[in-house]
């Protein structure tokens, strides 16, 4: 038998009050649900009273208004779903009143309540959250791809790791393994060589935690996911089976590493947010975008420098920020390439997927940081058939592949480059704050870390 389910209906006063009133009858008249609540978002054109207690009267069900009835009172909206621990929010109004930007800035507040938002024709459901984990934990999130999330997630590790946390690292990616895979990044020595033969076996030996086992040489975890969400759930992933092998091996705080806009669906203690300077404004303050902006305990803005992005942009970004979650920490940050290899006096092929736009700066800072000679570079990891034409362009010119451990860093770029007898380093991306107003990132990291755990503690009691 079905559970009742505690209802709030949203409603507008450019409706006839008998018209509301019999749609709002209609849902308390459903077995399973109990409209609890009533909250007037707006509209006067055929509001005969403003007085709450009238309007109450008339409905038979409590109507709750807000300061000013021109104005949509989202913070009310929260307010009610806590005081009566509501299942769903049915929205019951229209045009004028809400128009698009409205509606998503409504869904976001009712998603991050944990309880869906319906309407005539929609719906938007709460993330899953698997409360599955037995270690403290935190998972990073973005709100898009290539944005530097497993960049971030290994200069996180490592720093979370120095400190003696023994971090594992639990990632998906639409490339992932049918079953949660385990690579020992902590023992093993992850070579190029190693990398092809794990690619010969089938093996997508790019994927985000084969990156992150090279980048911060921890135990990490390969999982899958099928499917993105508006908000950030996915279709299909065994993210939870990830979780619950985490909590068997030794593994003392777990990072779980979203994919794309996908969130990693674990309930953890605390969350990284990375928002990319170089996405359209609209996309960060409008649709789902303050919805993440929410989830954020320590807030990473990347790829803060021109072309990509103006000083006024950045700033503008961390004012949203500011404005939506001013309880989070935010740094600005670039990233600069770091080869794990010595590519000192070498003639360099550089392969990554930073843009074509900021290619003059990462092969400046490769040569005169790493004393190299940068031939030639290719923007195109991601495109297989273009990344093979770069390499035949440059590879009798030059010694050495530079490559990102991305997409087909591993099945084009290194296996072309190993069979030109070519040497391989794989190359890292490091996080830098723009200037020395931001909090130190490390410092920021490890406090998170400290805050989770000491969630985890206090879960527990």
């Amino acid at each position: 038998m079905k559970n009742t389910e505690k209802m709030i209906c949203l409603v507008d006063g450019e409706h006839y009050l008998p018209v509301t009133k019999a749609a709002v009858d209609l849902f308390d008249n459903v077995n399973h649900i109990d409209v609890v609540a009533i909250v007037f978002i707006g509209g006067t054109e055929k509001l005969r009273t403003d007085d709450p207690d009238s309007y109450s009267e008339m409905m038979g069900i409590k109507v709750h208004f807000g300061d000013d009835p021109h104005e949509i009172p989202y913070d009310l909206i929260v307010e009610m779903i806590k005081k009566y621990d509501a299942d769903i929010v049915m929205d019951l109004s229209d045009e004028p009143v809400l128009d698009y930007t409205k509606r998503f800035k409504i869904a976001s507040k009712v998603l991050s309540c944990g309880i869906p938002y319906h309407g005539p024709d929609f719906t938007f459901d709460p993330l899953t959250e698997y409360d599955v984990m037995e270690k403290p934990s935190l998972k990073i999130l973005g709100t898009g791809k290539r944005i530097g999330k497993t960049a971030v997630s290994a200069f996180a590790t490592r720093a979370i790791d120095k400190k003696g946390y023994g971090p594992c690292v639990v990632a998906m990616g639409r490339g992932g393994p049918a079953e949660p895979e385990v690579v020992r990044g902590d023992e093993i020595e992850i070579t190029p060589e190693f990398l092809m033969e794990q690619s010969n076996k089938g093996v997508h030996a790019a994927s985000d935690h084969w990156e992150d086992a090279l980048m911060s040489r921890v135990l990490t975890i390969g999982c899958r996911r099928c499917g993105g969400g508006m908000a950030g759930d996915v279709f299909l992933t065994n993210m939870e089976d990830g979780a619950k092998i985490a909590n068997q091996l030794e593994g003392k705080f777990i990072i779980f590493e979203g994919s794309g806009a996908a969130i990693p669906p674990i309930k953890t203690n605390k969350n990284i947010l990375l928002i990319g300077a170089n996405q359209p404004i609209l996309n960060i303050e409008n649709f789902f975008g303050p919805f993440r902006i929410s989830l954020g305990d320590l807030i990473i803005i990347t790829m803060c420098e021109e072309p990509m992005a103006s000083k006024e942009k950045i700033k503008k970004i961390e004012n949203i920020v500011k404005d939506i979650n001013p309880e989070a920490t935010v740094i600005s940050t670039v990233f600069r390439p770091k080869p794990l290899g010595d590519i000192k006096n070498k003639k360099v092929l550089f392969a990554t997927t930073a843009p074509e736009a900021i290619k003059s700066v990462l092969v400046s800072h490769l040569e005169k940081k790493y004393g190299c000679t940068v031939v030639g570079t290719t923007p195109h990891l991601s495109n297989r058939p273009l990344l093979q034409k770069d390499i035949a362009k440059y590879i009798d010119n030059v010694d050495v592949m530079l490559t990102e451990l991305k997409a087909a860093a591993v099945d084009v770029a290194t296996k072309d480059s190993l069979e030109a007898g070519l040497e391989v380093v794989y190359c890292d991306n490091i996080p830098i704050a723009i200037d020395g107003s931001y909090p130190d990132l490390t410092k920021s990291i490890i406090h998170l870390v400290d805050e989770a755990i000491d969630d985890f503690e206090n879960t527990k009691k």
